[in-house]
């Protein structure tokens, strides 16, 4: 799967991992930025620090099976 159009591992970052991982082979940067942000319910776990959405502790865009997860949301969300 890896560079694939679901998966993209960029060792290379300077920030890789950005969130700490048991698994650097299962760490999917293809949503750097999650797209699902904006989202109260965007199925991850965030916490509301000063009125700001902290995402620090979610890892739900970087799993390998989050691509269908994180399309099926938006497609979801452009149909309401």
């Amino acid at each position: 799967m890896e560079n694939s159009h679901s998966f993209f591992r960029n060792y290379q970052c300077r920030y890789f991992p950005c969130h700490k991982t048991s698994n650097d082979m299962n760490f999917n940067c293809l949503f750097c930025f999650c797209p699902l942000y904006h989202m109260e319910d965007c199925g991850g776990s965030y916490e509301i620090k000063n009125n700001i959405k902290n995402c620090m502790n979610c890892k739900l865009p970087h799993r390998p099976e989050a691509y269908d997860y994180i399309i099926d949301k938006l497609k979801k969300q452009r149909a309401e």
